[in-house]
């Protein structure tokens, strides 16, 4: 991906004077309105009406975060062991970045996270039941009742929910000497934008006993229920790091003592043998576009996978999943 050029400062005038101050008219200069007369917009706060006081505060905190209307008296948040249909306020979210996981996996694996913080959870008859039956006791959630046709509502029709949705807070971003101390290879992503690609290599990663995965902290996808359904619970279980400067990053993980290899295809043969007395950072980069140049640069060396059939090249999750296997295989 081409990176975008700095933006320029704004040109000066051609003339490079400065533009005349407009003449007065001719009738005269308009006499200053009362204090009294002037617009309520210019009056100072101490000015309006107690009434009037964070009104606009109020309004911004009741908006609705998915576009239907609240429904008058409807609270924020259910009481703990409350039950409530949800017919009636189904996409009021509470404030901040929280997110709605769905799907079995990450919504068993996410409510068994203790760093997790969590919100709601919304189940059909069916899938409380089956919830249930998985994590083998009560949930440590109250859950409230809904229909499918509901969470396909507030999901989307494409969402594969199975009857079950849990609003929870992000993951809180370790540090990057957090993740030094954690055993196994670093992944490194370079500009990877799919969530469900991103996803599928959390879940690769997490099989191979990944330490971390790190993103950009531009031109990558936020935590979303797509990117954790794809992770299928791997979100819970690999670390994910977001960096400012992706090559500033790969500088700091060779001092820690990594190897960093790039996965392309332009190198040489990928032998997990050759690294079996290294800890590995490996970096790959978005369909078509490959590696970056300067993260190429950055890189110990390149090298890319063995493919004697007739396709060229992989999915980058695919790929992710076996060079990884290449990696801890020996």
């Amino acid at each position: 991906m081409r990176s975008k050029s700095p933006d320029r400062p704004g040109q000066p005038s051609r003339s490079g004077t400065p533009s005349r101050p407009a003449p007065p008219s001719r009738s005269g200069p308009r006499s200053e309105a009362p204090r009294s007369d002037r617009p309520q917009a210019a009056r100072s706060a101490s000015d309006r009406p107690q009434s009037d006081r964070g009104q606009s505060d109020r309004v911004q905190s009741d908006r609705p975060t998915l576009g239907l209307p609240r429904q008058e008296g409807a609270p924020e948040q259910p009481k703990t062991g409350q039950r409530r249909n949800q017919h009636r306020n189904l996409r009021n979210e509470p404030a901040g970045a929280a997110n709605w996981l769905y799907g079995t996996h990450p919504v068993i694996a996410a409510l068994g996270n203790p760093q997790r913080r969590l919100r709601r959870l919304l189940l059909t008859d069916e899938a409380e039941a089956a919830l249930t039956a998985r994590m083998g006791g009560p949930l440590p959630l109250q859950a409230e009742r809904t229909d499918r046709a509901k969470l396909d509502t507030l999901l989307g029709r494409d969402a594969v929910h199975q009857g079950m949705a849990l609003l929870a807070d992000p993951l809180a971003t370790p540090t990057l000497e957090q993740v030094l101390q954690r055993p196994g290879p670093i992944l490194v992503l370079d500009q990877i934008t799919d969530p469900r690609n991103v996803g599928a290599i959390l879940r690769s990663a997490a099989a191979f006993g990944v330490a971390a995965v790190i993103l950009q902290d531009r031109n990558a996808p936020e935590e979303t229920g797509t990117l954790a359904k794809a992770a299928s619970g791997a979100l819970e279980v690999v670390p994910v790091l977001r960096a400012v400067n992706l090559s500033r990053t790969l500088v700091a993980l060779k001092a820690a003592g990594l190897w960093t290899v790039g996965l392309d295809a332009g190198g040489s043969r990928l032998d997990g043998a050759a690294f079996r007395d290294r800890r590995v950072a490996l970096v790959l980069g978005a369909e078509g576009e490959g590696l970056r140049r300067l993260t190429r640069e950055t890189c110990d060396e390149i090298a890319g996978l063995v493919m004697p059939g007739a396709m060229e090249s992989l999915n980058v999750s695919n790929a992710a999943a076996v060079a990884l296997y290449e990696l801890v295989r020996s």
